[in-house]
């Protein structure tokens, strides 16, 4: 599997804290090797079956696709933000 990222993602991901990007960068790294990893929490978002969500923390979360063999980054921030918009 590999990464895309969106244009709303790279905005909002531009815009995190330096230590949530950190954070975001390890999560990330443990998508591509494990996405059954614990501490990533994946599941469907509820209305919106094709989009996933998953966590950085338990205030900060991300979307995404699953498109092939590409996980396409769709939005990350805070988590009722993120989701109000996935």
């Amino acid at each position: 599997m590999k990464i895309q990222t969106t244009k709303p993602f790279d905005e909002d991901y531009h815009a995190l804290p330096q230590d949530i990007k950190q954070r975001a960068n390890k999560q990330f790294a443990l998508l591509l090797a494990n996405p059954r990893y614990p501490s990533l929490r994946l599941k469907r978002m509820v209305g919106h079956p094709e989009i996933w969500e998953g966590s950085i923390t338990r205030k900060y979360r991300f979307t995404f696709q699953i498109a092939g063999d590409t996980y396409i980054l769709r939005r990350i921030g805070e988590h009722e933000r993120t989701l109000r918009k996935p």
